[in-house]
């Protein structure tokens, strides 16, 4: 993918890019494979908020992207690659040979008319969803399932990939792109090569707009507010928070505030923390 600049004819406009989709194929998406998608504006079955500063935005469909990939043994050709709204990579519509069509995320590399395939049978390249203990130590790996059975769970955004670092027993240890060094049991599965699309991060959005067709709505400072209305509020003129960190507008630090529970089951399958930690 490559990244469009756009020419200085507006203030907006001077520091705005985009992507040139050179790697979409496929302009329309497949009509059997789309679910309507309702919006809720951050508010959850109750009605209440409970993701501030969300609303409005394009309308569009979700994409059902399979991240399973259990249909082994069966190869499937790469009919086209497309946009997907929902996420920053892009998605691959695929045709196994008896005629099934699905969605996989699109790999780096992977083009229209290539064969992919799913099972411990497939070979070791790019597109293919294969047993982590049939896959070779320092590969690159991308959808990695964490319970088998249950479908790719990790590493799943644009230009993302994981690498297969050790096999020993019933895990392998994979080091994700947090630099968290993971074990994971070596019968989930995960499809080789690096996400597509690995100049997303790259793109300036460039104006205030693109940001409300996204659905996020405008985000107000705390330390402009009343202190009614939040800890920073108040005082004359621009005042310091008073306080000894960064506060939400409930009270609760807003920097370095832990929600993983102490006793996590899964606490022991991390060797080492993306801080460089390990775990205790």
């Amino acid at each position: 993918m490559g990244i469009k600049k756009y020419g200085p004819y507006t203030p907006s406009r001077r520091q705005m890019t985009g992507s040139d989709f050179s790697e979409i194929t496929k302009k329309t998406p497949e009509k059997s494979l789309l679910s309507s998608l309702k919006k809720h504006a951050g508010r959850n079955a109750q009605g209440k908020i409970t993701v501030r500063h969300r609303g409005g935005g394009n309308r569009r469909k979700y994409r059902l992207v399979d991240f399973k990939r259990n249909k082994d043994g069966i190869h499937a050709k790469v009919l086209g690659i497309e946009y997907d709204p929902n996420r920053t990579a892009n998605i691959a519509l695929i045709c196994y040979e008896d005629g099934q069509k699905s969605y996989i995320l699109a790999p780096e590399g992977l083009k229209v008319g290539m064969q992919v395939m799913n099972g411990p049978r497939a070979e070791v390249r790019i597109g293919n969803c294969l047993p982590l203990s049939e896959i070779p130590v320092g590969t690159g790996v991308h959808n990695v399932e964490l319970y088998p059975g249950r479908g790719g769970q990790m590493v799943r955004s644009a230009g993302n990939v994981a690498q297969l670092m050790a096999k020993e027993g019933k895990h392998a240890t994979l080091r994700l792109p947090s630099g968290e060094m993971r074990m994971v049991p070596v019968n989930c599965r995960a499809t080789i090569g690096t996400v597509g699309n690995i100049d997303h991060n790259l793109i300036n959005l460039g104006k205030a707009g693109r940001v409300r067709h996204m659905g996020f709505r405008p985000t107000v400072r705390g330390s402009v507010m009343n202190p009614n209305d939040h800890p920073h509020g108040g005082g004359e003129g621009r005042s310091p928070i008073g306080r000894p960190g960064p506060s939400t507008p409930w009270g609760k630090p807003a920097l370095g505030y832990k929600t993983r529970k102490r006793k996590k089951q899964s606490n022991k399958l991390i060797v080492r923390r993306r801080d460089g930690k390990a775990i205790k």
